[in-house]
């Protein structure tokens, strides 16, 4: 059987922390490093539903997309959700770990599972130092699609790829043409604001992201584009985990052990129903 600190050493070899950015934090966050582990549980985030799920189906360890805690703190009391996570955590026997712009960045992270999702191989905006076993990549992918679509035709493939939940995609287009061909496809995972002019400069005729912001986008398109395809935050990178959990039972059976990893169904947005405004 592993442990916790041989999973930390098959992460760190596929989500190496010095792709981090300087801004975040990665790694061993509750949890025995000899602690043993047969079964893990994925999730994009550390919070009550999915650390429920991972004490009460008996799992050893849950590794998150997203940190606990991305700044410092002085408290970890039972007085703030995050505190009772550590408590509940520690008390069963829980490890948890994440990796997050680490796995953004790797070369089969989650920039990588979302070009792998709307059907491009995709090559780095920007590769990073890459070393030698092409572990170092960067926060999006570009590629082309096999043969043009239609915006229309190409926003319809990017919803059925991702997990369903209440926010859905919105679809921009410059002018409004929504038959406007794509072939050139650029994405990125998570928020991607700073990309946008990244994305026009690469040729791209669609940039599909999360999280942006009304006038960023407005003024993008206003600019002639790309179009735009925003999802949410969390659908954009849940696509990694399944690539994640066959890399870690992979890993394990290298070394002669089973290990059971399993994803987390849990819809982790902080929405739960989107409705058309009618007035």
């Amino acid at each position: 059987m592993l442990n916790v600190a041989q999973i930390m050493e098959i992460m760190e070899a596929r989500y190496p922390q010095r792709l981090q950015e300087s801004w975040d934090k990665n790694g061993l966050i509750v949890g025995d490093p000899e602690q043993k582990v047969s079964k893990i549980l994925l999730a994009v985030d550390p919070v009550a539903e999915t650390v429920a799920q991972a004490i009460e189906d008996d799992y050893d360890m849950l590794i998150t997309h997203h940190p606990l805690y991305l700044r410092g703190t002085s408290f970890v009391s039972r007085l703030d959700y995050k505190g009772r996570i550590v408590h509940d955590l520690i008390k069963s026997d829980v490890a948890l770990m994440n990796a997050h712009t680490n796995a953004d960045s790797a070369a089969r992270g989650v920039a990588w599972a979302l070009a792998q999702a709307v059907g491009i191989e995709g090559e780095p905006f920007d590769p990073i130092d890459e070393d030698e076993a092409g572990t170092a990549r960067d926060l999006g992918r570009i590629g082309k699609l096999e043969a043009p679509q239609t915006l229309r035709e190409f926003a319809d493939l990017v919803a059925k790829a991702l997990p369903a939940g209440p926010h859905g995609i919105f679809v921009g287009a410059p002018g409004g043409d929504l038959e406007a061909p794509v072939r050139t496809v650029a994405v990125s995972g998570g928020s991607g604001d700073s990309f946008l002019v990244r994305a026009r400069e690469l040729g791209a005729d669609v940039y599909v992201t999360a999280d942006l912001r009304h006038h960023p986008a407005s003024e993008h398109l206003e600019e002639g584009g790309p179009a735009l395809i925003c999802g949410s935050h969390w659908a954009t990178e849940w696509l990694w985990l399944p690539h994640l959990a066959d890399d870690l039972e992979e890993a394990a059976e290298e070394t002669g052990v089973q290990l059971q990893v399993d994803v987390s169904r849990f819809v982790t947005e902080p929405w739960n129903l989107h409705l058309e405004t009618l007035g």
